[in-house]
């Protein structure tokens, strides 16, 4: 069981909505890095273990600055996302690199900030190689096994996936690589997503060693560092257990032992790309109840809506709602949990029990530290919301401003259309 907790008491949450306005983002500073340093002791035992957060799960310099601190890298996959790991403090081969249909200005900016490219394809070669004007002199290439791996159920069949090199080419990768004058190398894959049955990430490592194995007999190429993408999920709800990574990481080493050691291939770096399970917990989407309304069902409407946290609409997923202040009470009421877009899959819950409801009441939206403001939108002409640390000393800071309607038209021309050709 996954016990749903707010960072706070229930009394100071209610304060602190009194002050801002809602919805906004509180992000809880202690947990990140104190799960941080979990992680990165938990994998102690790999040489020069790293994991590259996913900078896509939550771009904010705050959260990407905190990390940084503990040792952590980010793996980007656009310009501004490289631009912003940089200005984090973040910068050279601690920047893992792995975008698809990449444009060959990304490519460019990406080797001239000395990142490690991971490149999705075969044909990228050639697109690396005319858009930087040579070659680094460290390489890395997305893997995506087809048919020989089962994705999981939000990643889906590999074989449909439009990310990786086929197990067909993987080797013939490398040994154009290698003629072309790079000197290191490393392999990547990403078959996973939100993942909780630990087996899944060490079967990924078993097949990666594996694969590690086969391209340094087949193509006389060293691979130096196995970076094996991000995937451990979360426990959204209540009922379900979180990974047991201490598990995954005895059983890797394991194979580590018995796999790469043998094979000469020691030492080889382990870097995973995690962003969900090091900061998803952490964040909660604060909300205020602007309506309780009768149909043929029983709605509450937030002053939140899916611009603001889209993966319940998208994915049909669950997010725990804590009704701040009736934390004692019966969940005895059903409601749908809904917001304010012209859309009517715009909806946190479904005939989600909870305490009974009323205007004003503040509620929380738990595990929305990942991939949740970060996958915003302006539908509607909703503003995007602030985004707020709560600090190991109990202060709140604002580490992204709300948007205002100025920040909103200030990409738009009011005065006519501006001549481009």
């Amino acid at each position: 069981m996954s016990e749903k907790k707010l960072p706070i008491g229930h009394g100071q949450m209610l304060e602190l909505a009194s002050h801002m306005e809602t919805p906004f983002y509180l992000y809880d500073e202690t947990a990140i890095i104190e799960h941080a340093r979990r992680f990165r002791k938990l994998f102690a035992w790999a040489p020069g273990f790293c994991n590259y957060y996913a900078v896509k799960a939550c771009p904010n310099p705050a959260i990407l600055k905190l990390l940084a601190q503990e040792g952590f890298g980010a793996d980007c996959s656009s310009l501004p996302e490289l631009l912003l790991s940089k200005a984090s403090g973040i910068t050279g081969k601690k920047i893992m690199f792995t975008s698809n249909d990449t444009p060959p200005e990304e490519f460019k900016a990406a080797y001239e900030a000395g990142a490690i490219i991971n490149l999705d394809d075969i044909t990228h070669i050639e697109a690396l190689e005319q858009a930087a004007g040579t070659l680094p002199d460290t390489i890395c290439f997305r893997y995506n096994p087809g048919p020989d791996r089962t994705g999981n159920a939000i990643i889906g069949n590999p074989v449909e996936a439009k990310y990786g090199v086929t197990t067909s080419q993987i080797v013939d990768c490398y040994k154009i690589m290698k003629e072309k004058g790079v000197k290191h190398f490393g392999l990547h894959t990403m078959v996973a997503s939100n993942e909780l049955d630990g087996t899944y990430i060490v079967e990924t490592a078993r097949m990666l060693f594996a694969l590690a194995i086969r391209i340094q007999k087949e193509a006389g190429v060293r691979i130096e560092f196995i970076d094996m993408g991000g995937g451990i999920g979360i426990p959204y709800r209540p009922d379900q257990e979180v990974m047991d990574l201490a598990k995954v990481s005895s059983e890797m080493q394991e194979l580590y032992q018995g796999m790469i050691v043998p094979a000469g291939l020691d030492p080889l770096q382990i870097v995973f790309e995690c962003g969900r399970v090091m900061t998803g917990p952490y964040g909660y989407l604060v909300s205020k109840v602007l309506h309780v309304t009768k149909k043929y069902k029983d709605y509450v409407g937030l002053d939140a809506s899916m611009a603001n946290l889209m993966r319940p609409a998208l994915y049909g997923s669950y997010h725990h709602i804590t009704v701040v202040g009736k934390d004692k009470m019966p969940c005895d009421h059903t409601y749908d949990v809904t917001g304010s877009l012209c859309e009517n899959n715009d909806k946190f819950a479904i005939d989600r029990k909870l305490p009974e409801v009323k205007k004003g009441d503040v509620v929380v939206i738990h595990d929305a530290g990942a991939h949740g403001h970060s996958m915003g939108f302006n539908y509607n002409g909703k503003l995007r919301c602030a985004e707020y640390m709560l600090k190991r000393d109990g202060s709140v800071v604002m580490i992204r401003k709300a948007q205002t309607c100025d920040d909103y038209f200030s990409t738009l021309r009011f005065d006519g259309a501006e001549v481009v050709i």
